[in-house]
């Protein structure tokens, strides 16, 4: 064996041997419309320096980095009872608490009722799971504490196993038809390739009842609009890169909507670049493999030059 093959193998032996064993997470959130955690994080658009969100960051006590990864483990479809109200848009989690601030000025998403919808709900690697969307009744007081009694029983669109394509899950349904005013979009992702159910907060925002029609077509039926703070870019846009555009629409292969605990382990730190959180993969270990190895031969033919 060469010199260069022996110095590689010993690259790829020491990674091998620094690699943790860890299962692969799933990480996300709604972009579109958009979540609380990724309109205050600091890769929303610029919306995180609204009145709503510099108060959840100040709750909080630090900024929304890990906007995709508000996960709690082994809940097991016993959300009523592990959520506690009050605290359903933190999922309880204490790194979270401000997401859970009773008020009516979060950065919200323009919505048309009994319309199509078209939910993006970015991630990192593709799981297996459900997703259900439930919609505050009416008469829902957003400057009171989300409790479950202000959502229905059941969700009113619910899809399993979306596949993930450019960075997001494309989720299809529609909106009950007798809602006003401003409502939240709960939406929860149990996961079923690994024990983690995600729950996320949307706030949005219908036509008044007895608007006019004109009113009511401002913009594209089942599409969304943003309402937050002008100069903001709308939710719509592709997280991490305010003035991109709007992720291509689902191909009709996609399933459509259905009418029908403890928390996770600590937030994985980002490295300061864009895009959601990194998941600590197992099966990405092959990239790790290859870079260290391809490093120390491109470092041995330097010496050899």
């Amino acid at each position: 064996m060469t010199a260069p093959r022996t110095a590689a193998a010993a690259a790829v032996a020491v990674a091998v041997t620094l690699l943790p064993a860890t299962p692969a997470f799933a990480h996300g959130a709604p972009t579109d419309p958009v979540s609380r955690v990724f309109a205050c994080s600091p890769e929303g658009g610029g919306r995180q320096s609204t009145a709503a969100c510099r108060a959840a960051i100040t709750a909080n006590g630090a900024p929304f980095t890990a906007w995709d990864n508000l996960r709690v483990a082994d809940v097991n479809g016993r959300d009523r009872q592990v959520i506690p109200d009050g605290r359903l848009c933190s999922g309880g989690l204490p790194a979270y608490r401000g997401l859970d601030l009773a008020r009516a000025d979060w950065p919200s998403t323009r919505l048309t009722p009994g319309a199509a919808l078209t939910m993006t709900y970015s991630s990192t690697i593709p799981h297996t799971g459900t997703f259900e969307m439930y919609l505050t009744k009416q008469g829902y007081d957003p400057t009171k504490p989300m409790a479950w009694s202000d959502l229905p029983a059941k969700p009113f669109a619910e899809v399993k196993d979306p596949p993930l394509r450019k960075g997001g899950y494309r989720i299809k349904a529609t909106l009950p038809g007798d809602r006003s005013g401003h409502h939240v979009l709960y939406t929860i992702w149990r996961n079923t390739s690994t024990t983690d159910t995600y729950y996320s907060c949307s706030d949005v925002v219908f036509p008044a009842s007895g608007a006019s029609k004109a009113e009511e077509k401002k913009g594209p039926s089942g599409t969304s609009h943003t309402s937050a703070t002008p100069g903001t870019p709308s939710p719509s846009r592709t997280p991490g890169t305010p003035g991109t555009s709007r992720a291509p629409a689902p191909s009709p292969d996609e399933p459509a909507a259905t009418v029908s605990g403890a928390p996770a382990a600590a937030t994985v730190p980002r490295d300061g670049g864009g895009g959601p959180s990194m998941p600590l993969l197992a099966g990405g270990g092959a990239v790790v493999l290859a870079a260290l190895a391809g490093g120390a031969t491109l470092m041995l033919r330097r010496r050899r030059g």
